[in-house]
């Protein structure tokens, strides 16, 4: 595959998401689904609604979230809806809870773990979407960023315990890892198969504790805020913020690391890169 581009800036604010959504030359259209993470009540790292607000305006987007598959404040449709308005996400834009009304299958063709991937129903409901990640930490896949959101990230509540699960539901907890990062990787294919051309993903490198924004109790960051990306390819958007996490001269940048590194993070970049779901190799284009 043809480098991808990988767009980036170091400025972090809410008018330069949209700089990055217009780099990628790509106008998203239709119904417009926002995927965003609505953090897990207690948890202090997560983007807020007023970062996020300008973008979602500018595509005319509506927040799409799934239920979790733990416990939390977001493992029922009653308790997410909750959530989002405690955490002020209905108050900017429509949100939807993709899920609340069952999920549907999705065929993962050559998939590596797993044939098929469990997503909320109302996924049908809309035409392009824009991805918009925090890229961070994560006890389970060494980091989060654009392929744990549309991975994980998509899956109905069921469907989060099947690709943990790596097919087995009952081995939430206890699947093999590289196994549970490869069906990561196959369930991020589906989506990416789902919408075609019109997906496009923004990652954000800011508030990166080592734990993910799903912790209720979460750590607070020690490596400092690094930038915005943005890209047409998750795969490459993804290597190119592990890249600059190895690049950081910051001290705790050794601390993010050991945490990636220790679940093997970088394997489900690799998983994906493999299914055709995008290409590690890049071209970083910095933006002033």
């Amino acid at each position: 595959m043809s480098k991808a581009k990988v767009f980036f800036t170091k400025e972090i604010t809410p008018q330069a998401m949209i700089r990055m959504y217009e780099a990628m030359g790509v106008k998203l259209p239709g119904k417009v689904a926002v995927k965003l993470h609505s953090g897990e009540v207690g948890n202090q790292n997560f983007l807020r609604p007023d970062f996020m607000k300008p973008v979602i305006d500018h595509v005319k987007g509506t927040i799409v979230e799934c239920n979790t598959a733990y416990e939390g404040k977001r493992n029922t449709t009653e308790a997410h809806w909750e959530t989002m308005k405690l955490h002020g996400w209905t108050g900017i834009a429509d949100v939807d809870i993709l899920d609340a009304e069952g999920e549907i299958e999705l065929l993962v063709p050559g998939g590596k773990k797993i044939q098929k991937n469990f997503v909320g129903v109302n996924l049908e409901k809309y035409d392009s979407m824009l991805v918009l990640s925090h890229f961070k930490g994560h006890p389970m896949g060494g980091f989060g960023g654009a392929l744990k959101n549309i991975s994980i990230g998509l899956a109905s509540s069921h469907g989060k315990a099947y690709i943990h699960g790596v097919g087995d539901v009952d081995a939430f907890w206890t699947s093999d890892h590289d196994s549970f990062l490869e069906s990561m990787a196959d369930a991020s294919k589906t989506i990416v198969d789902h919408f075609g051309e019109n997906i496009v993903f923004v990652n954000v490198m800011k508030n990166m504790s080592v734990d993910c924004d799903c912790c209720a109790v979460a750590e607070d960051p020690a490596i400092a805020d690094i930038g915005i990306l943005s890209s047409t390819d998750p795969v490459a958007l993804d290597q190119a913020c592990l890249d600059l996490v190895y690049a950081s001269k910051d001290p705790g940048r050794d601390h993010l690391l050991e945490r990636i590194e220790s679940k093997n993070g970088v394997h489900t970049v690799e998983a994906a890169a493999d299914l055709g779901v995008g290409s590690r190799e890049y071209e970083l284009v910095e933006l002033d």
